[in-house]
């Protein structure tokens, strides 16, 4: 019996634990992301949350997101920022974002109110919020814009879609699966590579 190349087999070997140790990796962010949407839901039915004695640094990222929230903005005649989004009724279109208190440090500074939808992305240009805006805060990510989806919107604009959370990816088991393929078919590729290997040695003895 032919020994085992040992360069090639620590290779091979290196690649097909690396590949289960994503797939083991991804299988625990599933568990993870299951946790954290069936937090996300008990979220959606709990009552609105006054972020105005919440808004400073040390304010927790996800515990509040997908909560009906209330919060005192100060943004008046406002430049605004369209981006793609879609209305309340599914139609594809541009969502209008105002800072909800421009310049201000901390989380207040992140927040940002989607003001409403229209088909054009040239509908406004500037804008003033309410003394309060009344809405449903989407996800929050670290460093990331705080998005407070206003329940009414601003004249001339028609309601924006609020956040689901079945907008949020969890396709973690997918990847977990894609891993296995991956090392189970490095594997049977090294194994085929050593048999050939085995033959042609086999053919060139005298």
């Amino acid at each position: 019996m032919r020994r085992l190349p040992v360069l090639p087999t620590i290779i091979a070997a290196a690649a097909v634990a690396v590949m289960i140790g994503l797939g083991l990796w991804q299988v625990q962010r599933a568990a993870w992301k299951e946790r954290m949407l069936a937090e996300l839901a008990v979220a959606q039915n709990q009552p609105a949350v006054d972020l105005d004695p919440l808004l400073g640094p040390d304010m927790p990222e996800r515990p509040i997101a997908f909560r009906r929230a209330l919060v005192s903005c100060s943004a008046r005649d406002a430049e605004v920022s369209a981006r793609a989004g879609r209305s309340l009724a599914g139609a594809s279109g541009y969502a209008f974002y105002v800072p909800c208190r421009p310049g201000e440090p901390g989380w207040a500074g992140r927040l940002q109110v989607n003001a409403g939808w229209s088909q054009r992305p040239d509908a406004v240009k500037r804008l003033s919020l309410p003394a309060t805006v009344a809405g449903v805060i989407g996800t929050t990510e670290p460093g990331q814009p705080i998005i407070l989806t206003a329940a009414q919107p601003q004249a001339p604009l028609e309601a924006s879609a609020p956040p689901r959370i079945e907008d949020i990816p969890n396709n973690h088991l997918a990847y977990a699966g894609q891993w296995f393929l991956f090392a189970l078919a490095a594997a049977v590729i090294f194994v085929l590579a050593l048999r050939r290997r085995s033959v042609a040695g086999g053919a060139t003895k005298p």
